[in-house]
């Protein structure tokens, strides 16, 4: 039996970085999917929470239609309630942390395509 475990991912984008039972914790940094200029579409998860925390550089979330944004403070924890409308925004030097259900999927999600 392991004591600790220990993950981290430094590449670009989304990333699962690790799983038990039925949550997961990702790592997400800066890619073409969070960046400011590119993004379409907000989503939302029909089954689950989602939380945010920023662990270093500038990212912020945009949430509902009405596409209120948020900027993200470090050390502060960010909660996605179930249904709600949102898309995470990050600059390059961002990195942030997310804790979902671990069976979050497309297809127990929606998207809301504006462009």
């Amino acid at each position: 039996m392991k004591d600790l475990e220990i993950f981290e991912y430094n590449g670009e984008g989304y990333n699962p970085t690790m799983h038990y039972d039925a949550w997961r914790v990702a790592i997400a940094n800066f890619g073409d999917h969070f960046d400011r200029a590119r993004y379409n579409y907000l989503e939302r998860h029909l089954l689950t929470d989602e939380v945010f925390v920023l662990l270093s550089g500038d990212a912020s979330l945009v949430t509902g239609k009405a596409f209120r944004e948020t900027p993200l403070a470090s050390g502060k924890i960010y909660n996605v309630p179930k249904g709600t409308w949102h898309a995470l925004l990050m600059e390059p030097d961002a990195k942030v942390l997310i804790v979902e259900n671990h069976d979050t999927t497309r297809e127990n999600s929606e998207y809301y395509y504006f462009r």
